[in-house]
């Protein structure tokens, strides 16, 4: 099977040697997303609501540019900057997602790129 690169402009351009998502098969991997505007490529401003928000219609963005959707998201792998945001966090995936829930990790790290507070990626399954 071929891989074939995801990129649109509905997201934010990568800001390194990496593809917003790579299809391999049925299945796109996502690279992690952070809360830059699509547009202006600035962090976002506001509290990590904002930020998180963000951060999932960059990943919306690039489901659909891949042909699918949130729901077909089988994985997400959350990324903070301090875990007393997780409940902040969580509320605002229940906005986005609908269950069954995709399998996820959620993982402390001392630093994003830009300062971001919260980073996410992905798995997909088209159909």
């Amino acid at each position: 099977m071929s891989r074939s690169i995801i990129a649109t402009d509905q997201a934010p351009a990568a800001i390194g040697p990496y593809s917003q998502a790579v299809r391999h098969g049925n299945t796109v991997y996502f690279s992690g997303q952070i809360p830059l505007d699509p547009a202006t490529a600035a962090l976002v401003e506001g509290d990590i609501t904002a930020q998180t928000r963000r951060v999932f219609d960059n990943l919306d963005a690039v489901a659909k540019a891949a042909g699918g959707s949130l729901a077909q998201i089988v994985r997400v792998g959350i990324y903070v900057t301090d875990l007393a945001n997780f409940a902040a966090v969580n509320a605002v995936m229940a906005e986005y997602f609908q269950p069954p829930y995709p399998a996820r990790s959620t993982i402390e790290v001392s630093g994003l790129p830009k300062a971001a507070h919260v980073e996410v990626d992905a798995v997909m399954m088209l159909d």
